[in-house]
């Protein structure tokens, strides 16, 4: 018997070695199966996959248009010209690419246009082509690659700094964290490892599916699977380590203090990994891709980090026992921490006034929700997604100087081709330049209209909106329009039918688990309540921050979404912990009393848990991207929010104001 009580956490150690070792690579290599392009985000019923899809008839190859300007204040001269030609031809010669056009100027005289179509991987080849373009440039003359191909390489670049830079911030906050916390070096080293192979297994599963098509994943989902992971396995492992350090002041050995602490912690860790991974699985109801994709990536990050909490663990916590907690060791006998301090005063000044408390702090959650009119998440420009200066964004700034805004990335009108004509004439409307009509193949004529403005821009997206309604209207066309602008259209309008669809049923979804969770079906619906009370404040205070502070041009439209499934998800976690403990004091003290202690009892690992998730959540503000570090804001705000203010003051004034009918219809509740 007692070699079996060795015997079973030295097996574990073992198999999360192995799978450290055979996962661990994975993580770095995964940027190779992501995607970051805008029409894999898309739906295949949307109008302008339909459209890409049609064109294929159009082309020998899948080609994305690479865009080089050249500009030249006092006006391009011949040996510019001559040298943009030759660039060309080099181009045109390597495998990944097709002939392009010649070098156009522009009206002004001050700029040239190459446009290049890039068969290979835009940003590989991309970075070859800037390279080239490098040397042998004539004195004065600015060069940039900007067009589709341009801003994929570009983002590509932004998110290479995911395999080693947010690992690492994300990493070293978490260790600081801890080491705050419990005042040990080892502790916070055995709590790292569990999520480093949470991490690795999380890892070796999506890049298999992802390689064999089964989930699509790109730059975003990679950067959130790794912070996802990072925050919930810690979180899973502060709750089991807090647990285990009071089973070790009650109980001797070291092995039944794991056994019991386990026991007391595998309902609410699960409880909340599930909600979690069901909130998160809610995202598949999404018809964006990149949303959809989401869903089962982040779910797999979720469940490893249970794996590795409840397996890898409590195996090592077995074997290290009170050394674990060194130099500060839980002694048995020992009076718990938790008895006194500042949530016991917390504790005591809810008890006061409870009704006082919950309806001052509901009005000053209010006060926040007030500014969400503010909020501008109707979305923005590609040229905005990148907060660091890129070169495809100084190009196309450039190219919108000197010629059509849209100029080599035209709207694409795919229609029959015995009304091609008519087609034509229907598409120049107010914001198209011109329109020709580019080719014909199997009874299809593809008509190519150049806008006037950028086309990343709202005037761009209003012209492609009037552009669909004449094309529409045209007899017999049976007229499709897509392009760039036009995904770009089609991705806010697919963002704002999901809001609408999967919140109401990520409610639906966290309500189930809280009542079977609880057996009751009041406290979740205030703890559903609670928690959206919480995300609107946040959205109110992240409006006020994004217009005044950070001064950003706005959001995409699957910001609050993200926030949503993220906040509620993550948000109803600390409600777990510490309504489960509430309710197991409850059964023995009554509703008042078991609420104090819960409290009083659960403060500092659920302070802790959220201060670490915040701080996981914040390092993707090292991503020089927009939605990123919208996101980041947004989700360390929030999860402060629930974890100091919502968990600590709100939902326990509630629960002791409404008392024992918190838990009906149980017997609790009666």
């Amino acid at each position: 018997m007692r070699t079996v009580r060795w015997l079973v956490p030295a097996l574990l150690i073992v198999a999360w070695l192995a799978v450290g070792s055979l996962g661990g690579p994975y993580a770095g290599q995964l940027s190779s199966v992501a995607e970051n392009d805008n029409s894999s985000f898309l739906p295949a019923s949307a109008e302008s996959t339909e459209v890409a899809e049609l064109e294929r008839r159009f082309a020998t190859s899948d080609e994305v248009p690479a865009i080089v300007v050249a500009e030249r204040a006092g006006g391009v001269t011949e040996a510019d010209s001559a040298y943009l030609a030759g660039k060309g031809d080099q181009i045109a010669e390597w495998e990944a690419t097709s002939q392009g056009s010649p070098p156009l100027p522009s009206e002004d005289g001050r700029a040239l246009r190459l446009i290049v179509p890039v068969a290979g991987d835009p940003g590989d080849v991309v970075e070859r082509m800037r390279a080239a373009l490098a040397q042998d440039r004539p004195d004065g003359l600015d060069v940039y690659v900007t067009g589709p191909a341009g801003q994929i390489s570009d983002l590509s670049e932004a998110f290479s700094g995911i395999d080693g830079l947010l690992l690492l911030v994300a990493g070293a906050v978490v260790a600081l964290i801890l080491v705050v916390v419990y005042r040990s070096p080892l502790l916070p080293l055995l709590v790292l490892l569990s999520s480093v192979f949470a991490l690795s297994l999380a890892s070796l599963l999506v890049y298999f599916l992802a390689d064999a098509g089964a989930i699509s994943l790109n730059g975003q989902s990679q950067g959130i699977l790794f912070i996802l992971v990072f925050g919930a396995a810690t979180d899973y492992a502060l709750l089991l380590v807090s647990r285990y350090r009071e089973e070790l002041r009650t109980t001797p050995d070291r092995v039944t203090a794991v056994r019991a602490a386990w026991r007391a912690t595998i309902e609410p860790i699960a409880a909340s990994a599930g909600t979690v991974i069901l909130g998160v699985l809610c995202l598949l109801f999404s018809d964006l891709e990149s949303n959809k994709g989401l869903g089962p990536v982040a779910a797999i990050g979720i469940a490893a980090s249970l794996l590795a909490s409840v397996t890898f663990l409590p195996a090592v916590l077995a074997v290290f026992g009170r050394t674990a907690y060194w130099p500060f060791r839980p002694r048995e006998g020992s009076t718990p921490p938790e008895s006194g301090g500042i949530w016991g005063r917390v504790a005591t000044r809810v008890d006061r006034a409870p009704r006082a408390v919950w309806v001052v702090t509901s009005l000053v959650l209010l006060a926040g929700v007030a500014f969400v009119p503010q909020l501008k998440a109707s979305g923005t420009s590609e040229s905005d997604v990148f907060l660091n200066p890129v070169e495809s964004v100084a190009g196309q700034e450039v190219l919108s100087r000197h010629f059509p805004g849209g100029a080599g990335s035209p709207a694409v009108v795919i229609a029959d081709a015995g009304r091609a004509d008519a087609v034509r004439a229907a598409s120049e409307v107010d914001g198209v330049s011109g329109a020709e009509i580019t080719g014909r193949a199997d009874g299809l004529a593809r008509v190519e209209a150049v806008l006037t403005d950028p086309p990343d821009s709202d005037a761009a997206i209003a012209t492609v909106e009037r552009l669909r309604g004449a094309v529409h209207d045209v007899p017999g066309a049976d007229a499709r329009v897509g392009g760039a602008t036009a995904e770009q259209l089609d991705t806010r309008t697919t963002s704002q039918r999901d809001r609408a669809v999967i919140i109401p049923i990520v409610l639906v979804v966290v309500f189930l688990v809280l009542a079977l969770l609880l057996r009751a079906i009041v406290a979740p619906l205030v703890l559903i309540g609670t928690v959206v009370l919480s995300f609107a404040a946040t959205m109110g205070v992240a409006a006020l921050v994004f217009n005044h502070v950070f001064d950003f041009p706005g959001a995409d439209p699957a910001v609050p979404l993200f926030a949503f499934v993220f906040l509620v998800a993550l948000g109803i976690d600390y409600n777990i912990f510490l309504m489960t403990r509430v309710r197991e004091e409850a059964l023995t003290h009554g509703t008042r009393q078991g609420t104090l202690r819960g409290l009083t009892v659960t403060g500092g690992v659920i302070t802790s848990a959220g201060v670490v998730l915040a701080a996981t959540f914040s390092a993707l503000a090292v991503l020089p991207i927009l939605f990123l570090a919208q996101l980041a804001f947004i989700v360390a705000f929030g999860v402060l929010l629930d974890t100091l203010v919502v968990r600590s003051l709100l939902v326990p004034a509630l629960t002791i104001d409404i008392g024992k009918r918190s838990w009906w219809p149980s017997r609790l509740g009666r």
